[in-house]
């Protein structure tokens, strides 16, 4: 009726969102741009600009967890794309690139051991989203490590071969076998979906007689990549291949000294306390993971 008020609209309808909300959505909107990219390149052939993009995607997953961790907007939402655009980029990108570059020429059955690698990176970024409704903490020591090859990190290795392939001083006719790229497609995949605990960098501590060498060789790694990028990235993820043998015992290590530590405890006449149960998705590295992945927040793989 013409007397009658409209409502009043409800309390923040009209306030919209902060930018601080919007910018780690947006940083994951860009790396999923870029994954889409790289498949774009790659398509045409432009396999320099493909990898390029992939590298790109990656940077830009590791910022937005942090960034939004940062700026304390952490959501379910950019969880969910952030696993989205992790499997786009990531998954079926890396893959597509290394099946165009080498494993179209076995034919069927080079789709099909192209197929492995999406499947499993699809099959981590769902395990580690079982994991985000876990309500049970994890311990405190396993946030050094996750579950498996992360997968950014799995994306940049399964594409060494084309990299050295694409260094013009590298003329090496096998990289781009159909061998060579199934032996990294399957082998890189396995390394994801595994139970094997690597290291968790964003969690290590530098001691500060190192930090001045570390900038130093961060310096040196920085020239070779302008130098010489595809012969200096390859070789530095076959120097984090060198780490997994390190985290596998480092963990181990730190498992027997929680275990030591509750059997003492319990034998001081002092409960031990209550194993609690583990999350069984991505996460972060349970004492006898059924499952497990990245840490339990939007940054992710």
């Amino acid at each position: 009726m013409a007397g009658i008020p409209p409502p009043a609209p409800r309390p923040g309808a009209l306030r919209g969102l902060s930018v601080n909300r919007l910018l780690p959505n947006a940083l994951t909107t860009i790396a999923l741009c870029s994954g889409l990219t790289a498949i774009r390149y790659g398509l045409t052939g432009d396999y320099r600009s493909a990898v390029l993009a992939v590298i790109v995607a990656a940077i830009f997953d590791a910022l937005d967890g942090r960034v939004a961790r940062r700026l304390n907007v952490t959501s379910r939402f950019g969880a969910e794309l952030d696993s989205l655009s992790d499997f786009c980029a990531f998954g079926v990108a890396p893959a597509l690139l290394v099946y165009l570059s080498s494993m179209e020429a076995a034919g069927s059955l080079g789709w099909v051991v192209t197929l492995m690698f999406p499947i499993c990176s699809a099959m981590r970024l769902a395990r580690f989203n079982v994991g985000l409704a876990a309500d049970v903490p994890p311990p405190v020591w396993a946030a050094a490590f996750f579950t498996g090859v992360p997968a950014p990190v799995g994306a940049l290795l399964v594409l060494v071969p084309l990299m050295l392939s694409l260094s013009p001083d590298i003329a090496w006719g096998w990289l781009r076998h159909p061998v060579t790229g199934g032996a990294f497609l399957i082998g890189v995949a396995a390394l994801m979906v595994s139970q094997l605990p690597t290291y968790s960098f964003k969690k290590g501590r530098i001691p500060p007689h190192l930090v001045l060498p570390i900038f130093l060789g961060i310096s040196l790694v920085v020239g070779l990549l302008a130098t010489s990028p595809w012969v200096t990235l390859p070789c530095i993820m076959l120097l984090y291949l060198a780490t997994l043998p390190l985290s596998w015992r480092a963990y181990r290590r730190l498992e027997a000294t929680e275990r030591a530590a509750q059997a003492s405890s319990a034998g001081a006449g002092h409960p031990a306390p209550a194993e609690p149960p583990r999350p069984g998705g991505a996460g972060i590295v349970a004492l006898r993971p059924p499952g497990g992945g990245e840490g339990g927040d939007r940054s992710r793989l």
